[in-house]
């Protein structure tokens, strides 16, 4: 029994719910980190769905500690995995060259909306760690960036406009 037990644990790869169950979270979570960590290309199996090896699980794993646990932002987290990749602390997933799959190249494109996590956040997020040098990658984050200073100006907006709404329906005298 002990056998069967080890060798459910430990697998050569892991389907996507199996993984998600595993590290606590959501499908939709990772596929979305696919598409914004370059180091996460899972292979595909014959009936075309995504598996994940102990190393992929690993990055997976340090990537929820970097955006959940220690605050970072995605363009954060990735800088701080590239350089933890690159220093040989994080292994790079090892691939065989059939069971590679698309190049990040031909990736889809980042959506434009974020998903949701659907763990409660932590009571105090720290702030994330100040860059103290310009990103090489900085091109990268300008639509992000586009769409962030956006939403910031519709809030404001919204704000604007909810205040002006409160003065007009202000305290009625009878």
């Amino acid at each position: 029994m002990a056998a069967s037990k080890a060798r459910v644990q430990k697998r050569l790869y892991y389907k996507i719910g199996e993984a998600c169950k595993a590290l606590g979270i959501q499908p939709y979570v990772l596929r979305y980190w696919e598409t914004e960590f370059p180091v996460l290309t899972p292979s595909k199996s014959r009936s075309g769905q995504r598996v994940y090896s102990e190393k992929e699980l690993e990055i997976i794993r340090r990537i929820k500690e970097l955006l959940y646990e220690e605050g970072y932002t995605i363009a954060g987290a990735k800088k701080k995995l590239e350089a933890e990749m690159a220093s040989g602390s994080l292994a790079e997933p090892e691939r065989d060259e059939e069971e590679t799959a698309a190049p990040a190249s031909e990736k889809p494109p980042a959506q434009a909306a974020l998903p949701v996590p659907t763990e409660p956040a932590p009571a105090a997020v720290p702030e994330p760690p100040t860059p103290r040098e310009p990103a090489a990658s900085a091109e990268l984050d300008t639509g992000a960036a586009e769409r962030v200073q956006r939403l910031l100006s519709g809030i404001g907006e919204a704000l604007g406009e909810a205040r002006e709404i409160l003065t007009l329906l202000g305290p009625k005298s009878s």
